[in-house]
């Protein structure tokens, strides 16, 4: 039987003992309890934000994304772009041509972005299972149709009716200088099929047009401004990128999901760092609960300090026990807390009990969850490492001034 952790054990869980000392043990044991639960409900709140972000703009973002490193648009019979649609990683490529314009619906104006893609941009994303209203419909026989950002569609208080149309200005490429601004503009109308939403800042911007009709408005013949690209499944897409970076050259640019958003998630990331650091900076505060609790039990036990020492247990010996008892509180707080932690999260993901917003304006009702085990591992690491760092420093100072009448090299037990 290890000694030292036995003496620990009873003097925190002994059933004689209702002194103040075993009362602030237990406060300090659930201080950290509720710090590595706030850590590990925190962190995974986060993780699952994380993940909704990024299945909303999987919706509309391309796995890769190829686009011209100088200019506008790229002609997507190159050879080497070619060449790099053919590699065995990619699935379906997609054109896809964009634009600023100006859009105007029923005496309403707001200015927009159009994306011309083909009929198969369904397949290459998951837009179509965004719509609010309406369908994913870009061609009714030879009348070209349009998807609506939410966002956009409030602006222009577009009704999915198909009575007025929505027109659509864009400068001319070609145009000259004239005292008739309105021969400066190409000009098309077009009528919205469906409304979609994704994000804000998708659904303010974007309308989804055919990519022939925006080819017309354009005054393009082939070009696009982006091939998007989506990977067969179980592909690395970051090796799929350099792949296909090499095939292309250095005329154009590919990115994969998270580079196309790269500083939103940085911040996320960021973020959640910072949440972190606060919330283990609150850990270190709670700590002194423990530093409090160790000083006065090593205090209220100097006579069991000094009858254990005469007994032939040593310096060493008698400290092991105080460092178990700071182990105890710290491990047994993390346990706990873990525990807790896991359990709060399963109900959310199981009920959702914590709701986002009464009135149902969010994508999701309730907090996304998402439980990964190297938060687990962090929180746990994070929380024993403060602990026994808390539990060092009254260990060392009380015990070197009760046993300073007892030699170091006194090992007994």
């Amino acid at each position: 039987m290890n000694l030292s952790a036995f003496v620990a054990r009873r003097y925190l869980f002994s059933k004689k003992s209702h002194n103040i000392i075993n009362v602030i043990s237990a406060i300090s044991l659930v201080g950290v309890a509720v710090c590595t639960m706030a850590l590990i409900i925190v962190l995974s709140v986060f993780n699952g934000f994380d993940d909704l972000i990024k299945s909303m703009f999987s919706n509309f973002d391309p796995d890769i994304k190829i686009t011209p490193a100088q200019g506008k648009v790229l002609e997507p019979q190159d050879e080497r772009l070619a060449a790099a649609c053919q590699l065995d990683c990619i699935s379906l490529v997609c054109e896809t041509l964009e634009e600023n314009v100006l859009l105007e619906y029923d005496k309403h104006m707001n200015p927009g972005v159009i994306k011309g893609v083909p009929d198969s941009y369904s397949r290459l994303t998951g837009i179509d299972t965004t719509l609010i209203n309406g369908t994913f419909t870009l061609n009714d026989g030879h009348r070209p149709m349009a998807v609506v950002g939410a966002g956009l569609a409030y602006y222009l208080s577009v009704n999915i009716n198909f009575v007025n149309p929505l027109l659509i200005y864009v400068p001319k490429r070609s145009g000259r200088i004239s005292m008739n601004p309105e021969r400066a503009f190409s000009k098309s109308y077009i009528y919205p099929s469906g409304i979609f939403a994704i994000q804000q800042e998708i659904d303010t911007r974007y309308m989804i047009v055919p990519l022939d009709f925006a080819r017309d408005l354009l005054e393009y013949s082939t070009q696009a401004s982006a091939l998007e690209i989506k990977l067969k499944p179980g592909t690395d897409p970051i090796r799929a990128r350099d792949e296909i970076q090499l095939a292309a050259g250095s005329e154009y640019v590919v990115r994969t999901q998270y580079q196309q958003h790269e500083l939103l998630y940085k911040v996320m990331k960021s973020e959640k760092f910072a949440i972190y650091l606060i919330l283990t900076f609150i850990l270190i505060i709670g700590s002194f609960n423990m530093i409090g609790s160790l000083s006065m039990l090593i205090i209220d036990k100097k006579n069991d300090i000094k009858t254990l020492s005469h007994i032939g247990l040593s310096k060493r010996g008698i400290r092991r026990i105080f460092a178990s008892e700071g182990r105890l509180i710290s491990i047994g707080g993390a346990v706990i807390g873990l525990l807790l932690g896991l359990l709060v999260c399963w109900l959310q993901q199981t009920f959702g009990f914590l709701k986002l917003d009464s009135m149902g304006s969010f994508v999701v009702s309730s907090y996304p969850v998402k439980m990964m085990w190297t938060d687990f591992v962090l929180v746990f690491v994070t929380v024993v490492g403060i602990g026994l760092l808390a539990a060092w420093y009254p260990i060392r100072l009380f015990t070197k001034r009760y046993l300073s009448d007892f030699p170091d090299e006194n090992e007994g037990v």
